[in-house]
């Protein structure tokens, strides 16, 4: 069984900085990626960055290109994800996600994923 645990999220002004933390339980050794996800009040969830966990390759949504940043520590089965110049429009619940099969591409639909975790919540005030 795996399990995956978000942390991180908070209530934070535009323009400052948050750090995502997703530690992952159980057959980790299955994972070949992991990714985050957003989903906004209202919204559908929606890609926001992809890792390739063995070999460190990333993907982003192209709107948070330069802003967010999903790194890795394999040691600690963990995935991470930075934030910066944080927006009103970042104003979501973050979940991380874990494939357990490859892909020639990283994936970015929510069905490419197998687990979830319960997610955290990010809110940015104006």
């Amino acid at each position: 069984q795996v399990q995956l645990v978000e942390s991180g999220g908070a209530l934070v002004e535009a323009g400052g900085s948050l750090r995502l933390s997703c530690a992952a339980s159980g057959r980790t050794q299955s994972f070949y990626f992991m990714g985050w996800f957003r989903q906004a009040p209202g919204r559908e969830r929606e890609f926001v960055a992809a890792i390739d966990w063995r070999a460190g390759i990333t993907g982003y949504l192209d709107s948070v290109k330069g802003r967010f940043t999903i790194s890795r520590d394999i040691a600690k089965n963990t995935v991470y994800l930075q934030i910066d110049s944080l927006k009103p429009e970042d104003t979501a619940d973050y979940y991380c996600a874990a494939r357990k099969g490859t892909s020639l591409l990283l994936p970015r639909q929510r069905d490419s994923y197998d687990y979830w975790g319960q997610g955290t919540q990010v809110t940015v005030s104006s």
